[in-house]
């Protein structure tokens, strides 16, 4: 059974991992890698990921991608959705630390961010606006 819109938004914006795909050109299948988001019902849902990274590359050329995220229990559900992006900027170590917050143990997250700031090299923020919705709740199967 498809989601509601408050139902759907609610789940996006529990922190799972979600799957990002985007178009990888004409003779490839799409990029399909699991990455960290933020997103708040109602908003523009944001991911960090490095500024030379094939990630980056490919969303600027095209444009959009998707964000899908999933769980087994205690139903199966899954909620994707596939927009345009809004806007691209570096990213702040304060952003970084939003993002980390949000799937590391609070007492990891000095330790991570510190790390990242300094190993991962120049990262940068895209935001998408959520344009189209697919959602699923399957029920107790």
């Amino acid at each position: 059974m498809a989601l509601n819109r408050e139902e759907r938004e609610k789940f996006f914006a529990e922190p799972h991992v979600a799957a990002l795909a985007v178009g990888a050109g004409a003779d490839r299948a799409p990029l399909t890698v699991p990455i960290w988001y933020q997103y708040a019902p109602g908003g523009i849902a944001w991911i960090l990921t490095g500024k030379d990274s094939r990630k980056n590359r490919l969303i600027g050329a095209a444009g959009r991608f998707t964000l899908m995220v999933d769980r087994v229990e205690p139903t199966i559900r899954y909620v994707s959705v596939e927009g345009p992006v809004v806007g691209t900027e570096p990213a702040t170590i304060e952003q970084l630390r939003e993002i980390s917050a949000r799937y590391l143990p609070a007492d990891k997250v000095d330790a991570y961010v510190d790390f990242a700031w300094k190993n991962h090299g120049e990262q940068v923020v895209v935001r998408m606006r959520p344009e189209r919705w697919v959602s699923s709740d399957l029920g107790s199967v």
